[in-house]
């Protein structure tokens, strides 16, 4: 997949809390200056929203208040923001009827989606073998979706390539940052999968490499679709 050159990219950062700090700083690696970091998107005048890449890491409600604006306004938008899963049919139509590019994730970490990467490959090959899935997640206790959308995009890859729904038990921990756990059992064997975050440096990290790409698509992608392509 082909990035857009560091040099020639524009970014505005929706929200400005953890994530939105880390962004910035993720950027910085790239010796990339945010034109705006703002929690009111909104406000954004649309010649500037015209020429640049939206990074969201908001909250649920404010994504589903946003998103329209940032489908008709901005020249590519990278969502991070998860728990809007409800109306996710209405919103990739609404980016696809605007034409504007957008790629989502419940998780950007480069290292969680080679992670869904082996939990899908390990789930084809033990289909109908008779192994029962769990999956398991533990957060810190300002997350406000239980289970996380990183749990929940991996039921959904274990249910589609195993072909059984997995149980998903949620903790809220301290500051844990996140681990996940996807677990296979039989009679026989336990395999067990997890992904443990030391911070949320790499989400942001990875939603950068996200708006990288963004600018060179039509559509609209899932990250774990485009990144080992």
């Amino acid at each position: 997949m082909r990035t857009t050159d560091d040099r020639d990219i524009k970014v505005i950062i929706s929200g400005y809390g953890r994530m939105g700090h880390l962004v910035e700083e993720a950027l910085g690696k790239r010796d990339i200056r945010p034109v705006l970091a703002s929690e009111d998107i909104q406000g954004v005048a649309k010649d500037v929203a015209a020429e640049c890449v939206c990074i969201d890491f908001t909250t649920p409600d404010a994504f589903k208040a946003n998103y329209r604006t940032l489908a008709r306004n901005f020249k590519a938008v990278v969502v991070g923001t998860t728990g809007w899963d409800d109306i996710k049919e209405e919103v990739i139509g609404f980016f696809e009827k605007c034409g504007t590019p957008m790629i989502y994730s419940s998780n950007f970490s480069i290292g969680v989606n080679a992670f869904f990467a082996a939990i899908e490959t390990a789930c084809r090959m033990l289909r109908d073998k008779g192994y029962a899935p769990r999956v398991n997640e533990i957060h810190h206790i300002h997350k406000m979706d239980a289970p996380s959308g990183t749990a929940k995009t991996i039921a959904g890859i274990v249910s589609e390539a195993l072909g059984s729904v997995p149980e998903i038990e949620s903790e809220r921990v301290g500051e844990v940052p996140g681990t996940h756990t996807a677990e296979f059992v039989s009679d026989v064997d336990r395999l067990s999968f997890t992904h443990e975050a030391f911070s949320r440096q790499g989400f942001a990290d990875g939603a950068v490499v996200a708006a990288m790409m963004a600018e060179g698509l039509n559509g609209v992608y899932e990250f774990r679709e485009l990144i080992f392509g």
